[in-house]
């Protein structure tokens, strides 16, 4: 398999008709390597538009969410970003390429020594990655300009938005219902606005998931 070319036919089919603009988010997913951050059976699906469970509780966001988020974080060249639950490291790798510097996050200590390989093996020398509680997020390393989850939330990110610098944005995909949405908080003092952005069926990650309701 060429995954040069399957690369390109993953932004140009799966990216760009989405509605991602920003050049410096297409160029950096054509040159990110996917096939090197999923497990080594699914290599062979590492640009397909599916969603890919790379451990019991971790799946890589499918091409269109991820890019779709990304963009809407606008994140700047000078920006500190957090990737919360960063699985096998591919995101981190994508916004190693956009921001000044990136933290991921990871609460699965095998998953975050297996990013942290690739992301040197790539070059991703930006990048540092910390094992801990992923609902905590990193109070230490902060403030970020932006924080990125990848999956989806049933539960309120009030740790992570407290670790939002002023003008910074934070962006995950919110499960109120069957269908998830993809939101966009930005921090202005002490206000947090959202605004919804796309619908997503991104999976939910376990530490995040909400207590269920008993019907009588």
């Amino acid at each position: 398999m060429n995954h040069a070319i399957a690369r390109r036919h993953m932004v140009d089919s799966q990216v760009r008709p989405d509605n991602v603009t920003d050049a410096r988010l297409i160029a950096a997913m054509a040159a990110t390597p996917r096939e090197r951050f999923v497990p080594s059976d699914k290599q062979a699906l590492a640009y397909s538009e599916l969603e890919l469970k790379v451990s019991d509780g971790r799946c890589m966001l499918s091409p269109r969410d991820f890019a779709k988020l990304v963009d809407a974080a606008d994140i700047k060249p000078d920006d500190a970003v957090l990737d919360v639950a960063c699985g096998l490291g591919y995101s981190t790798a994508v916004l190693a390429r956009l921001a000044e510097t990136v933290v991921a996050l990871e609460s699965d200590q095998a998953l975050a020594e297996a990013a942290e390989k690739e992301l040197s093996e790539v070059g991703a020398d930006n990048t540092v990655v910390l094992t801990g509680d992923v609902v905590a997020g990193s109070p230490d390393q902060g403030p970020f300009n932006v924080i990125v989850v990848e999956g989806a939330l049933e539960t309120e990110p009030s740790a992570l938005k407290s670790q939002l610098a002023d003008g910074g944005r934070l962006v995950y995909v919110a499960r109120r219902g069957e269908v998830g949405e993809a939101v966009v908080v930005l921090r202005t003092g002490d206000h947090f606005g959202e605004r919804v952005v796309f619908n997503s069926s991104a999976a939910v990650l376990p530490e995040f998931r909400g207590e269920k309701e008993f019907v009588f």
